[in-house]
């Protein structure tokens, strides 16, 4: 039944949540703006066209939005990037599922410049090669948009993919472009109504995925 997974990055093949986090809490206080960790969190997975609004008043194709972008970027390059892991178990899930003829492709809110990055960080930079990000389509996640672009892409039916993620945003997107989604919990979330399987990681998907969603279609 399914021929084609699309695969959010962060918190999904590369521990990196709490890392956004952290570096959005720092863009807005370089515009002096107090926005705790705690308030970031639960929006990480997010857009930033999306996040930004909801825990300000700023908007997107604002000065103020672009000098945040850039910030938050600037602080989670330098200060964050060196010291991210990838998820257990990616590497080998990648190559099991291109082994048994899968599309693969990434679909992530991420901005483009930081991908190639992420990629190398879970070790698969040279398997996971075609994407879409936040900076290919006009709205991003829970939006549908860049799920979208990701079937387009793969050149498949949305009941032929599953998207792959750690956060109800990427459930709400995948659920609004007609895909279905595998939850995983270690981006630390647990809010996965309407999966269609929840794994600890990508390796405790592997372990279970004949039994799983994909190995049944």
């Amino acid at each position: 039944m399914y021929k084609g997974v699309i695969f959010d990055i962060d918190g999904t093949l590369v521990e990196s949540n709490d890392a956004h986090a952290r570096a959005w809490v720092k863009a807005f206080a370089d515009e002096n703006l107090t926005v705790p960790f705690d308030q970031v969190r639960p929006l990480i997975g997010m857009g930033s066209d999306q996040m930004v609004p909801r825990l300000t008043d700023i908007h997107k194709d604002t000065p103020t939005f672009k000098r945040l972008s850039e910030a938050w970027k600037r602080h989670f390059q330098a200060e964050e990037v060196p010291h991210l892991k990838a998820q257990p178990g990616v590497r080998a899930l990648i190559e099991r599922l291109q082994a048994r003829g899968l599309r693969l492709i990434v679909g992530t809110s991420a901005d483009e410049a930081l991908v190639a990055d992420l990629l190398k960080v879970a070790g698969v930079d040279d398997l996971l090669t075609d994407y879409t990000t936040a900076s290919d389509v006009e709205a991003s996640k829970p939006e549908p948009d860049i799920v979208q672009a990701a079937v387009s892409k793969l050149g498949l039916e949305p009941a032929e993919v599953l998207m792959v993620g750690d956060t109800p945003f990427d459930i709400e997107s995948a659920r609004k472009a007609g895909v279905a989604t595998i939850a995983l919990r270690c981006g630390g979330d647990t809010r996965f109504e309407g999966a269609a399987a929840v794994y600890a990681d990508p390796g405790d998907w592997l372990a279970q995925l004949e039994q799983s969603p994909l190995g049944q279609g």
